[in-house]
């Protein structure tokens, strides 16, 4: 035979069989019983519940963020609508004053409970989206009232809430006034994220000017625009969100300038109601780019 026949397993010398092994082929039974009253079981599940519990308070905060940035964005697109020489503007005003106190009253002290006694920046980025969102509305509001930006301290104070939660004496049915005070903490990082959103706001207010013909209002608004840019610059890495925020508001400052060269430069050309057709035409508006009037107030 060649050699290469010897490696057919009917032709080996032993007969083609391999001893496999002993033993029996049924599998051992290794489950055991779980001792509940163990020590670490006990640990484990007392860290289950913790983490259950502190996943659920993630999840209900995440959603009052979510109200809150959908009534946020309203009240901003409400000041929007008031313009200085529109009789109604105080109306306006007043009426998204009001919308921004019902959050506070409704939406914030529900965040501010889940909050008590535990580490907000455990759960800061649950409600950053709607603090900031917030901050831009209501740091709008006070600058169209006051002319001034509202300052970290007064932004604080907007957001220490009183809960009127008197309840009925059962001894002698008397009602007695309890009155809590709850906070919803501001850090800086947020506060200044909020005012960066702010001047985009300032710019979008500055623009709508041009078109209502209130030419000063225009000037008036790039002073702060700058003086926020100019700030703003100085900061470091302090936030991943930060240099976004900030290229955006690089972007806004240079519309309102754009909007101020062209009305001083050629303003005089042009009629009032032409002059926001004459800021997209120089700056990109009217031919498939965006233009000053293409930034979606709602």
């Amino acid at each position: 035979m060649e050699w290469y026949q010897y490696l057919r397993p009917d032709c080996r010398r032993d007969g083609g069989k391999r001893w496999r092994g002993g033993g029996s082929s049924r599998k051992q039974d290794t489950t055991t019983e779980i001792d509940e009253s163990n020590p670490i079981m006990v640990s484990f599940k007392q860290f289950q519940i913790k983490l259950d519990s502190k996943h659920d308070k993630h999840e209900r905060i995440v959603k009052l963020s979510r109200d809150i940035t959908i009534e946020s964005k309203r009240a901003i697109f409400l000041l929007h609508r008031a313009n200085q020489d529109d009789p109604k503007a105080c109306s306006i005003i007043e009426e998204a004053e009001g919308k921004l106190h019902e959050i506070k009253k409704t939406k914030w002290v529900d965040v501010a409970k889940e909050l008590m006694h535990e580490d907000i920046y455990q759960f800061l980025r649950a409600y950053s989206p709607g603090l900031q969102e917030y901050i831009e509305a209501v740091t709008f509001l006070y600058f169209m009232k006051t002319k001034t930006l509202m300052s970290l301290p007064q932004m604080q104070s907007d957001l220490t809430l009183k809960v009127d939660e008197t309840e009925n004496s059962t001894e002698d049915s008397e009602i007695t006034p309890v009155i809590t005070e709850l906070t919803v903490p501001v850090p800086p990082v947020e506060y200044l994220l909020g005012i960066a959103d702010l001047t985009g706001e300032l710019m979008r207010m500055a623009i709508r000017c041009v078109s209502t013909g209130s030419l000063d209002v225009v000037f008036d608004l790039l002073n702060p625009i700058k003086s926020i840019h100019d700030s703003f610059v100085q900061f470091g890495p302090i936030s991943r969100e930060l240099p976004r925020k900030l290229n955006v508001l690089r972007q806004s400052l240079m519309k309102v300038e754009a909007a101020c060269y062209t009305l001083k430069i050629r303003g005089s050309e042009f009629p009032k109601h032409m002059l926001v057709n004459l800021l997209n035409e120089d700056h990109g508006g009217g031919g498939g780019g965006p233009g000053f009037d293409d930034e979606g107030i709602e």
